[in-house]
Parts: structure tokens; sequence; C-alpha cells
């Protein structure tokens, strides 16, 4: 079966790190940006990188956008350059196009020429950092939409022992356990009869304002 394949435009931090994942997922990533030495860096990690200007349309015939599965345009300094790129590869017909954007009028604009989804990385991150800073129990929070998130929080004290069906976390608090976490394993098939173990990392949906009572 043929590997999937993906573009990513801008090899800054952002672009590095989205390429180096998905290549260590096991697809074909192609990396592409007009700094040499950042090119130099990152072509050992990825399956192809390229030196090319994207403010130039000509580039994009000798990339290959049709076949691929995926773009990533994952920079934001130049912005008639990540517009164009946008575009090529909506006039590609590359099915699943990302692209990071600077602020809401940037936003607009990607979307308008072809972006299936928007991102502000910083954003998003500084958010769940302050979530994290405030809630001492809890691991992690990844808002799922503005109104739900997934938590990973420490099994609290009370809990431990005691079995899902006795706590009624869903009647009680409005949450759903959906999985345990104990190391590097994961498992999501939990028994609502068996007793919460004394220590390890629960995975958890719910609505913010239920998250937040229980934090």
């Amino acid at each position: 079966m043929k590997k999937q394949q993906y573009i990513v435009f801008g090899a800054g931090q952002f672009g590095e790190s989205v390429a180096v994942t998905l290549e260590e997922l096991g697809f074909e990533v192609m990396v592409v940006d007009n700094d040499s030495e950042r090119i130099q860096d990152i072509a050992p990690k990825v399956s192809y990188a390229v030196c090319a200007d994207m403010e130039e349309p000509e580039v994009f015939a000798d990339l290959g956008l049709s076949a691929m599965d995926g773009a990533v345009v994952a920079f934001t300094t130049n912005l008639s350059a990540s517009i164009i790129t946008v575009m090529m590869c909506h006039e590609a017909g590359i099915p699943n196009i990302l692209a990071k954007a600077r602020d809401h009028t940037h936003e607009k604009i990607l979307r308008a020429v072809g972006a299936h989804k928007v991102v502000y990385p910083e954003v998003e991150m500084g958010k769940r950092l302050a979530k994290y800073l405030v809630a001492d129990n809890f691991l992690d929070w990844i808002d799922l939409s503005p109104q739900y998130s997934l938590v990973e929080m420490e099994i609290p004290a009370k809990w431990r022992g005691k079995t899902l069906g006795e706590l009624q976390l869903r009647k009680k608090y409005g949450i759903n356990v959906i999985g345990y976490k104990m190391g590097e394993a994961i498992d999501i098939n939990l028994n609502p009869f068996e007793p919460l173990p004394m220590e390890g990392i629960l995975i958890v949906v719910g609505e913010n304002e239920a998250i937040e009572k229980i934090r």
C-alpha cells in the first residue's frame, strides 16, 4: 500500500515539529522552505527537503502537489507567500490543507483561497498552558470545542479503590472517564465494576463548566 504523502511549507519551529512528527508516524514528508540552512538541517529528518521561494508561483509546478494527501502551510512571516501557497495547494486538489494564521483577517483570506483548517499554534498553546497552570491536579487540558474539553488528571484520593459504578461521575459531575493511563500504556476499555488503582492518570471528557467543578 502506498504511503500517504504530506508537504510542509516552512521549516521554522512549528513546521519542523509537524514535519518530523508526520515522518515518525510513517508518512512520506516533503518540506519546502526558502532558507537553505533550515533545509540542510531538516533534510536528514524527512523524506525530501526542497529550498524554494513560495512567492514565485512557478516553483509549485515541480513539487508534485497533485500527489499529496495533505499540506501544511506553517509560516506567517510572509503573508503574500502564505496566501499564494494555500491557493496553489487548493488548485492542485490537495484534499486536506492546514494553514497557520497571523490574525483573523489572515485567516479569512486563507479560508477564502482554499484552507480547510486554520490554526493559531501560539494562541492555542497559551490557552493550554494557562489552564494547566491554574489546575493543580490536571496534567493536560485539550479543548475539543468551545464547550467541551479532554483532560488528563491524577486519580483523586477519594476516588481510589472505588469503581466507576460506585462513583457515578457522569451523574454527579457530568463527566465521562474514557480511559486510564499508566506510564506509556493506555486502557480505553475500563470495567465499571473494577476498583480504580491507587495511582495513574484518568482521561476525562466533559463540559468545561463540569471539569472546572472537579478541578
